[in-house]
């Protein structure tokens, strides 16, 4: 078993969802439009990354500053 309780949250996380998952591809009530397990899958992204690792904060020797803009259009 992993130590790291991040990890461990995201797999306790993954294995709750499987269920609620499953349940709303069942119980969705519009039939002419239904639900496909690839609609849940910005969620699992979601879910996955948060387990990458965060920078460093400023007083640990990260950056003051990150600039998360997207450049402007040429």
């Amino acid at each position: 078993m992993d130590s790291d309780p991040r990890i461990h949250f995201i797999n306790q996380l993954l294995e709750r969802f499987a269920p609620l998952q499953q349940w709303a591809l069942d119980n969705w009530p519009d039939t002419a439009h239904p639900l496909e397990r690839s609609d849940f899958a910005a969620v699992r992204r979601e879910i996955l990354a948060l387990a990458h690792s965060r920078p460093p904060e400023p007083e640990q020797g990260g950056p003051q500053y990150i600039n998360e803009n997207p450049a402007p259009w040429p």
